[in-house]
């Protein structure tokens, strides 16, 4: 015959949705078999109290033997062979009922006691053993959410032992419980075939032995038939008697390897947990508020299902989506009085869900998968061994190195030395050093024992002199009604460029060189590696704000200025190869670790896909200001050249008014003249008065000229 569907006695202690809905299914056919036997029973027992109604009994049989393909049982894979088989023993009992009569103790021996076996020993035992699941499930689930309410901040080593020695104890009898009630369901489909087939056999056996006179309807096909249906009973017999002694091995190791498994919080010596993980499923409990400050914990199977996180509720037949897992970001958090607990927000922010696991084990296990699938590994061809090179990456990043020195005289030539000042002299010229600064390793670009800088503090606020008032402008709010305090303008209101941007800070460290970008890339491989190997997955979210004037960080909250980078400081930025939403700045600084030279400081941040926008937002801003500086000195030079036309045309006109007032005089001289001679002749003129002020005026005049 052919197979048979059997629940899988493997997944038993995973307890997952998919495996209680094919329970259903399964307690469901039991639930059909039971009351089709039983109507067979009823049949048969007619037969087996009444002879005088033997006709009318063995027409019913017949009956519902024919009724047999109407049946929808759920676990029917072979309905062609046994209704074929069956719609064959109808017709031959359908041919006997008139002549038919079987004694009561052949009825009794061969067709009454394997059905009255099956219905009172087999089908009773399934309902007691589905009674005795029920109550291991509820006790282990309440044992399960005792042991979810155990408080961190108040531990009580006694009520912890309690709480765990009842959910292993729990899980252990639920464990075993259905495994030894899967058993008898898988049982139940053979024994189903023989309780229908052998009380048939029997009972045609008993009317061959019975009727002499039988020879006419029972042929040698017939007999045939029956035979090979003995054949095919014994076979079904045989795969049970073994598929049943597989089972119960199956069951004795499963329960060997799995007592450890019973304790819910595993010892991680001995279950290491694994960061490698692109797929996970288990059961969580997820943080559901039902106000503005109570909230309730529903505990469901969550599973990722590509870059998607999948919840099914116990009963569902299908799982729902969650949250879109792509490009979000996964932090522990803590979280009331529970345990366990991490944060997963989408990529746009805008949705968040709270969660705990089990165990430790879990909850690292949980976070390290889901960060995996937000950078789409499981894209990859071979996930799980991409996720151990990115992982391994993020160990050699954070693993002390030989410093610069070290490594990079092993690499010069034995009789060449090296000049101290090599490395400063490197910066100032790019044309030279171009070349050499493509064969240098990436640590040169990064200051060796350089500390990596998390929070929204930096020294820019800190180390900068240059930045003195601008650091005191980070706790001034803006104001909303465009109102100054002491009636003056931010020097952002007179910018051409206003842009914001939502963007969360990773981290920032100290870098060597600031021309070129690979020293953005380096920062970016190592903060992101140091926060993956000490598991920090916080970030503070602020706004970006970019003007032509400087870079702002504002609060989203109390629209507190945070941060402010003057513009021209910010002298290179770039975005991260292949992750857009990375991209980074870096500042050059008066201070730092040295006081005498300028040190450079590399910001690393983390926006919404947004990452080529802002820098081109930078790069836009820098232009302006340069447009805007050009312009500037332009303007100035021109105000120059028409203050210098100015000057001369003032000159120029005084000179005029000499010459205007030289001719004046030289007039008045000449007019002054002409009495003089009259007198000599002896004649006399009277000057007015006027004419005798002119001839003062011409006097003088000649003075001036005499001096001059």
């Amino acid at each position: 015959m052919p197979g048979i569907d059997k629940l899988p006695i493997e997944e038993t202690l995973e307890d997952s949705p998919q495996t209680r809905s094919l329970l259903g299914v399964f307690e469901e056919d039991a639930t059909a078999i039971s009351n089709y036997m039983n109507q067979l029973y009823q049949a048969m027992h007619r037969i087996y109290d009444a002879q005088n109604e033997l006709s009318a009994a063995t027409h019913l049989t017949s009956k519902l033997l024919k009724e047999y393909e109407k049946q929808r049982f759920p676990l029917g894979g072979d309905d062609e062979v046994m209704s074929s088989t069956l719609q064959q023993f109808s017709k031959v009992i359908d041919e006997l009922s008139s002549c038919h009569a079987v004694l009561s103790t052949q009825l009794a021996d061969a067709m009454m006691f394997p059905i009255t076996q099956f219905k009172e020993r087999d089908l009773k035992e399934i309902l007691t053993l589905k009674e005795v699941f029920q109550i291991a499930s509820n006790d282990h689930d309440a044992a399960i959410h005792r042991y979810s309410r155990l408080s961190k901040k108040r531990e009580n080593d006694k009520a912890k032992y309690e709480v765990t020695e009842d959910v292993y104890t729990s899980r252990k009898k639920q464990h075993q419980t259905m495994m030894h009630y899967f058993c008898s369901l898988n049982t139940l489909q053979y024994k189903k075939k023989i309780a229908l087939l052998e009380p048939l056999l029997g009972y045609m056996q008993a009317q061959i032995s019975f009727f002499k006179m039988g020879s006419e309807n029972l042929n040698e096909q017939l007999e045939e038939f029956l035979t090979n249906i003995g054949t095919s009973v014994q076979n079904v017999r045989r795969e049970m008697d073994s598929d049943v002694e597989t089972m119960q091995q199956t069951i004795e190791d499963l329960e060997i390897a799995s007592d450890p498994l019973y304790v819910p919080d595993p010892d991680p010596m001995k279950f290491p947990v694994n960061r490698n993980l692109t797929r996970k499923a288990g059961y969580l409990n997820a943080r559901n508020k039902t106000g503005l400050v109570s909230s309730t914990w529903d505990r469901q199977f969550y599973f990722t299902q590509g870059g998607n996180l999948m919840s099914q509720a116990r009963g569902d037949v299908a799982g729902g989506l969650a949250m879109d897992i792509d490009n979000c970001s996964v932090m522990a958090v803590d979280c009331e009085d529970r345990r366990y607990c991490f944060q997963i927000t989408s990529f746009d922010g805008k949705k968040s869900s709270i969660l705990q696991a089990e165990s430790k084990k879990d909850h690292e296990e949980w976070i390290c998968t889901i960060n995996n699938i937000s950078k789409q590994i499981y894209l990859s061809e071979n996930p799980e061994e991409t996720a151990a090179r990115v992982n391994q990456s993020a160990l050699e990043a954070v693993t002390p190195s030989p410093s610069f020195q070290q490594r990079h005289e092993s690499l010069r030539p034995v009789g060449q030395s090296r000049p101290s000042t090599a490395r400063t002299s490197s910066s100032g010229s790019l044309g030279s050093e171009s070349t050499n600064l493509a064969a240098l390793s990436l640590d040169s670009l990064v200051a060796p024992d350089t500390p990596i800088q998390f929070d929204i503090i930096s020294p820019v606020c800190e180390d900068q002199p240059g930045q003195g008032k601008a650091s005191g402008q980070g706790g001034r709010r803006t104001n909303p009604f465009g109102e100054s305090g002491r009636g003056t303008r931010s020097e952002t209101e007179d910018s051409i460029l206003h842009q914001l941007f939502i963007v969360r800070f990773l981290g920032s460290m100290e870098v060597k060189s600031d021309d070129n970008p690979d020293v953005v890339y380096e920062t970016m491989r190592q903060i992101l590696a140091a926060r993956a190997i000490h598991n920090i997955f916080r970030m503070t979210e602020s706004h970006l704000l970019v003007t032509c004037d400087c870079l702002k960080l504002i609060d989203p909250q109390t629209q507190v200025t945070r941060l402010t980078f003057p513009l021209p400081s910010v002298v290179l930025y770039a975005t991260h190869q292949e992750n857009k939403r990375l991209f980074g700045f870096v500042l050059r600084t008066s201070g730092g670790r040295s006081e005498s030279h300028l040190s450079s400081v590399c910001y690393i941040f983390e926006s919404n896909n947004e990452g080529e926008k802002i820098c081109d937002s930078v790069g836009l801003a820098k232009q302006i200001a340069l447009h805007a500086e050009l312009d500037r000195r332009a303007s100035e030079k021109q105000k120059e050249i028409e203050r210098v036309k100015e000057k001369q045309q003032k000159e120029l006109s005084k000179q005029k008014q000499i010459e205007k007032d030289l001719e004046e005089q030289s007039r008045l001289i000449a007019a002054s003249s002409r009495p003089n001679q009259a007198s000599s002749e002896g004649q006399f003129v009277v000057l007015s008065s006027s004419q005798s002020e002119e001839s003062d005026l011409g006097e003088e005049g000649k003075k001036r000229e005499s001096e001059a």
